[in-house]
């Protein structure tokens, strides 16, 4: 088993950066490839950014390329989500996800083994 806690979400303004944080304990983090997932009211689960084991790889979803930053600190279990330029689209609950790293960065929910509870990000105009 993998716990996840993120952490960092938070009411903001259009152009405000935030970091997100997602602590991971139980197995060996090193071994696993994580993401970022949001979801708004009303819609569906959304990509936002993966990061391979190592952290060689990344992956993006497009809209967000340029804005948003995953990077990981596997020494200290934690996978971040630098988010820059901030607009009220992306107002949603974020969640951390977890899956044994197998040379992909996946970028569908449903490949994920593990979840956080979520943070919620709120920008405001």
């Amino acid at each position: 088993q993998v716990q996840l806690v993120e952490s960092g979400g938070g009411l903001v303004q259009a152009g405000d950066s935030l970091r997100l944080s997602c602590t991971a304990s139980g197995r060996t983090f090193s071994g696993y490839v994580m993401a970022w997932f949001r979801q708004a009211p009303g819609k569906e689960r959304e990509f936002v950014a993966g990061i391979s084991s190592s952290g060689a790889l990344t992956n993006y979803a497009d809209s967000l390329k340029g804005r948003f930053t995953v990077s990981r600190d596997n020494a200290k279990n934690t996978v971040y989500l630098q988010m820059n330029n901030l607009i009220p689209e992306d107002t949603a609950a974020y969640y951390c996800a977890a899956r044994p790293y197998t040379g992909v960065v996946h970028t569908t929910s449903g490949t994920y083994n593990y979840w956080g509870q979520g943070t919620q990000v709120t920008v405001s105009s």
